[in-house]
């Protein structure tokens, strides 16, 4: 399976990101939004990050200049139908990845591959409805994608050993550690870091401490380079949610029930940096 070029379905903070490290790396990208403003807003987001690289005398001009034209945008899936691999970054919601996956499998040539950058929802079940379900499988991607250096690989119960390979080469081609994980509510890291969050919105609701006492305890206590309650802000709390309630259905515990402090945030449009506010103000 000789990946050359790469579709990304989301033009979002991680579809961006995925679309930066992909073509940083030589493999020409074609990044697909339904919004044409979504997409000149996430271009403009690699052009900055390539900035700001730069002035770490991480990268070049002419090395952003290449990075830059490795990368097409279009409001028309259709334009992934030449790709050997197929990204999905769109929101955290398994309603809108099946529509994605059943369009992807329409469009997609026969052979290629389709990775879903999915932080907690079933491969298997996403995988279950295309007609190509040994070539779906799982590449989650943290977020700032160009800077964290993990990707979660998941197998669905249907990918194949040749599928799993290929998308491990890949994410190590972009200079990520793959490590693989089971296809369980979570996978490995938000299995661990959700928990770790919605307590921290417990302690916030039953007043434990203020907010940023609370981040400072963790940062100082526990060595994190960011607080709890202000990397929620950060993923955005209605991701936080998503995958917290994805946990406690999945997994039926009722240690996984996300905080009523929480879900009154996300209900109050609080989404967190992204919005402008969260469980701070930006």
């Amino acid at each position: 399976m000789n990946v050359q070029t790469i579709g990304v379905v989301g033009a979002g903070q991680m579809g961006n990101g995925i679309a930066q490290v992909a073509a940083g790396v030589g493999y020409k990208v074609i990044m697909v939004d339904i919004a044409q403003a979504a997409l000149d807003k996430g271009m403009a987001t690699i052009s900055g990050s390539a900035d700001r690289l730069i002035k770490k005398e991480k990268m070049t001009e002419a090395e952003k200049k290449t990075l830059l034209g490795n990368i097409t945008t279009a409001t028309d899936m259709s334009a992934l139908k030449a790709c050997d691999l197929i990204i999905e970054a769109a929101t955290e919601n398994v309603d809108l990845k099946l529509k994605i996956f059943k369009q992807l499998d329409e469009i997609a040539k026969p052979g290629a591959l389709l990775a879903t950058n999915t932080s907690s929802i079933s491969v298997t079940k996403i995988a279950a409805v295309t007609k190509r379900p040994e070539l779906v499988c799982g590449m989650h991607f943290m977020n700032p994608v160009p800077l964290m250096l993990l990707v979660e690989g998941i197998r669905g119960m249907q990918t194949s050993d040749e599928t799993f390979k290929a998308v491990r080469a890949v994410a190590e081609k972009m200079g990520k550690t793959f490590i693989e994980g089971r296809d369980m509510p979570g996978f490995v890291v938000n299995r661990i870091l959700m928990p770790m969050i919605n307590e921290a919105f417990f302690a916030l609701y039953e007043g434990l401490a203020d907010a940023k006492s609370i981040d400072e305890a963790m940062k100082l206590g526990t060595n994190q380079p960011m607080g709890p309650l202000q990397l929620a802000d950060f993923v955005g709390l209605d991701t936080c949610l998503a995958i917290t309630n994805v946990l406690y259905d999945g997994l039926g515990d009722s240690k996984y029930r996300p905080c009523p402090l929480l879900i009154k945030y996300v209900e109050a449009g609080w989404y967190g940096r992204k919005v402008g506010r969260g469980v701070y103000q930006y």
